[in-house]
């Protein structure tokens, strides 16, 4: 792989309760484990930030692929990711599930269906966690 870009951060304190920051000082956030896993809830968690991070990712890949390929791409597209975490079914650590929304307004749903395929073939979050974390694409 040619690498054409590298984000570097740094995360400070004991991970899910702390400080995470990029070095060129765009984005810092404060971190917090969620109510639901008994923390305090006042900060992001990283399942927020994989789900920002994806959604954006995942439509701009559909952006890329209908503009490649020339397909039929709503202005008014968007991706609402939900991305959940839990013990993993071995019992040896945690995982996530996502599920991705996407609104297509206009579209057909086999033209749908086709770009968010292919949107997940250019993605390179889709490419990385494929086989490994369960992603549900739902139209809506």
């Amino acid at each position: 792989m040619k690498i054409a870009y590298t984000a570097h951060a740094k995360a400070t304190g004991n991970g899910r309760n702390g400080i995470s920051a990029t070095e060129n000082g765009r984005v810092t956030v404060t971190l917090a484990t969620p109510t639901e896993m008994g923390g305090s809830g006042k900060g992001t968690n990283p399942e927020e930030l994989f789900a920002v991070g994806y959604g954006a990712c995942y439509l701009g890949a559909m952006r890329f692929v209908a503009g490649r390929d020339k397909l039929a791409m709503p202005a008014d597209a968007t991706v609402s990711p939900s991305v959940s975490i839990g013990p993993r079914d071995d019992g040896q650590g945690f995982g996530i599930e996502v599920v991705l929304n996407v609104s297509l307004p206009g579209l057909d749903k086999a033209a749908a269906e086709e770009l968010t395929k292919r949107g997940h073939v250019v993605c390179p979050y889709s490419h990385s966690i494929k086989g490994n974390v369960n992603v549900t694409t739902n139209i809506v």
